[in-house]
């Protein structure tokens, strides 16, 4: 996939162009984007960076990284995405601005959103605009029961499940492994420890099963309270698996929560629990 951040790294060509966020690239998003990929026009999505409810001043947890979005976009067949830099500029700009600059600059002829999409300053564009600006236009209605906002309810109560069933596939922690105490290693269980982006969304504290880098893995999320922690780490153990993981990105898929943080009578009694809850892990399923 080409990946662009300004219309003039994108040929004009016949486009049929997916406009949005797409943060988490959910079943919702993956409605939009189908519908441009099958008007046969070279399939180009428009999205932005940083988040617009961000530059807006509002806190957003995401529920991935721009890289994993872009990963996302790919797989479900986008040829090209532009990452529009979201930024005051951009703000200011009209709906017919923004469609000159943005869209007949690339050769837009379909453009494709949420049947709510709005754009340009104060937000006072919309797909029937677009129409009268003599584009194609496909509003996309929303898929039942699915939004970023309950994706995000879901993984902050640790309900992974119904967040895979909105997303479309498992919910994912994304992050590069770094050094941690090595505590794990001592308990017979050495575990990577992942540095995520503060700005992305965590789930519940607690232990659950899931995968990555082609092992089942369980993961614990949280403070480590056995320890007195109180920096939340995400410390997956990877099951049969031996090797040097230290500044490799590591995409953590989470299937299901096993069980909440504890403290416990003795070291031992950890270790006890830690080998239920890999034995656990083996028998996870993924949940789509």
């Amino acid at each position: 996939m080409r990946i662009a951040h300004a219309p003039a790294q994108v040929p004009r060509e016949p486009r049929a162009v997916a406009i949005g966020t797409f943060d988490g690239v959910h079943r919702g998003h993956l409605s939009v984007v189908r519908s441009a990929v099958e008007t046969g026009l070279a399939p180009t999505v428009i999205t932005f960076d940083p988040h617009p409810r961000v530059v807006l001043g509002n806190r957003v947890e995401l529920i991935s990284t721009l890289e994993r979005r872009l990963e996302l976009l790919a797989e479900a067949g986008v040829e090209t995405t532009l990452v529009a830099p979201f930024t005051p500029e951009l703000m200011r700009l009209t709906p017919e601005e923004f469609a000159s600059s943005y869209l007949a600059a690339i050769g837009a002829e379909v453009v494709v959103a949420g049947a709510d999409f709005r754009f340009g300053v104060r937000r006072s564009g919309d797909l029937e605009l677009l129409g009268r600006l003599g584009y194609e236009v496909r509003p996309v209605t929303e898929v039942e029961e699915v939004s970023s906002t309950a994706i995000r309810q879901a993984v902050h109560d640790g309900d992974v499940v119904t967040a895979a069933r909105m997303l479309g596939r498992p919910y994912e922690l994304d992050g590069t492994v770094v050094a941690g105490d090595q505590r794990g290693g001592e308990l017979g269980y050495p575990t990577a420890n992942i540095a995520q982006d503060p700005n992305l969304l965590f789930p519940g504290d607690g232990v659950y099963a899931g995968s990555t880098h082609g092992h089942r893995a369980a993961v614990s999320i949280g403070t480590n309270p056995h320890y007195g922690g109180t920096e939340r780490r995400i410390e997956p153990f990877l099951l049969d698996y031996s090797g040097d993981l230290y500044g490799q990105r590591l995409v953590v898929e989470v299937w299901e929560r096993l069980r909440g943080q504890s403290v416990f009578d003795s070291e031992q009694a950890l270790v006890e629990q830690i080998g239920r809850d890999v034995e656990a892990t083996r028998g996870a399923r993924r949940p789509v």
